[in-house]
């Protein structure tokens, strides 16, 4: 069940490549489905959701939206579609999210800027450079932005990706077709050990999100590990009746078939500096 995770960066054809690798391996693509899901656990619209990944959401947007429930919920919508195989998924950091998993293919597209700002003149019919440049621009630098906030990492460092393909030189069927041969390498085959893997960071995915989703335990902080089905949690909670509240979530969450916990509580004399208030 092939799983490849490929960048989106604008103007590099990257969304041309994963639509023909789709269609020749016959292949899902993930479109709107991790918009949707946020969008609906955080009960906002998707066009907000669509603003703040594109930079282009205004100050009192980016102040009053929780950029970590955005993270944990497109995350957990990355594993999930991850887990059931047969996809190609486009940005949203999946290729950070899924590279400790053997069998997933991490590729990045990319292009010259000239050449992309060509296309994106193109592609809105006008011939003002400097706006299509801006757009261009923008556009990285919120990448970058969130890369490095999210995984602490350097966005476009080669070093990420198990293939990168530049379409100032490749057509698009030529990078279909090295994607396609890097899938049935060995490397790259599918094993009982990277199927598990793949369902633990799913498992643990799910408890995260949970937690954030409801609200007695949205600000807790914990360490989360999934293994063949049960949870171990980690770390300090304020009370016993924050704790209760975190253990009873994480085992009504679907695939959980036990949960271990090493939760500690604050010490009573330090519990006045950590406030939800």
């Amino acid at each position: 069940m092939p799983v490849i995770a490929m960048t989106q960066e604008m103007g590099s054809l990257s969304k041309d490549v994963a639509m023909e690798l789709a269609a020749s391996m016959n292949l899902a693509v993930m479109r709107h489905e991790v918009v949707d899901h946020v969008a609906g656990k955080m009960h906002v619209s998707t066009s907000l959701i669509n603003r703040l990944r594109e930079g282009k959401a205004g100050i009192i947007e980016r102040v009053t939206t929780d950029a970590e429930r955005v993270a944990l919920y497109s995350a957990e919508e990355m594993f999930e579609l991850a887990n059931k195989g047969n996809v190609v998924l486009r940005g949203w950091g999946a290729t950070c999210l899924l590279r400790p998993v053997q069998h997933v293919v991490c590729v990045r597209i990319t292009r010259s800027f000239g050449k992309r700002v060509e296309w994106l003149m193109n592609n809105l019919e006008t011939d003002d450079r400097e706006f299509a440049e801006n757009e261009i621009r923008r556009s990285d630098h919120a990448h970058a932005s969130r890369m490095h906030q999210q995984f602490g990492v350097t966005w476009g460092d080669p070093v990420l990706y198990d293939l990168v393909l530049n379409t100032d030189r490749l057509s698009v069927h030529s990078c279909v077709e090295q994607i396609r041969q890097l899938t049935t390498r060995p490397e790259f085959q599918e094993s009982e050990e990277s199927r598990k893997l793949l369902g633990n960071m799913t498992l643990a995915a799910r408890v995260r999100a949970a937690l954030k989703t409801h609200e007695p335990t949205q600000e807790v902080n914990i360490t989360i590990e999934a293994r063949n089905g049960r949870i171990l949690l980690s770390g300090i909670v304020l009370n016993p009746a924050e704790k209760n509240e975190v253990e009873q979530i994480a085992a009504q969450v679907a695939g959980v078939s036990g949960v271990d916990s090493k939760l500690r509580l604050m010490s009573p004399s330090r519990s006045f500096t950590y406030s939800k208030t």
